[in-house]
């Protein structure tokens, strides 16, 4: 499988380095596309096919917490697997994004951090499936 992968993060320079990260994972990736807020990131959804966003946290406009929310209620969307890439350390916080579905890796990380969480939310969701 192909995954379109969104970059959802406010600093450029980090979106790139998630970009690379992502195209040096292994994964078989047929796009990388970047937003820098949660709004533009629901926008770009609802546009086009994403199958992995990978999410950070601490943004203007709408923080990653607030578009992980609307994702999961947006009927369409709710299903669309979904990392958070940060340097959060608040562990209720970080309780409450994997409580929503989402996986976790600290920045820095390594491409086989990302390969990992991909394919536990991969399996989670196959064994959620009836």
């Amino acid at each position: 499988m192909a995954f379109s992968v969104l970059v959802v993060d406010d600093n450029r320079l980090m979106r790139n380095m998630v970009a690379r990260a992502v195209c040096l994972s292994g994964l078989a990736i047929s796009a990388v596309l970047e937003a820098g807020d949660g709004a533009q990131a629901l926008a770009a959804l609802r546009s086009q096919w994403v199958d992995l966003v990978l999410l950070d946290i601490n943004m203007p406009v709408m923080d990653g917490e607030e578009f992980l929310r609307q994702l999961r209620a947006d009927t369409a969307l709710s299903a669309t697997l979904v990392v958070v890439v940060s340097t959060e350390s608040s562990q209720p916080r970080i309780a409450r994004l994997k409580a929503m579905g989402a996986g976790f890796i600290h920045k820095p990380f390594r491409p086989e951090a990302l390969v990992a969480a991909v394919n536990e939310l991969m399996a989670s969701k196959a064994g959620a499936m009836p």
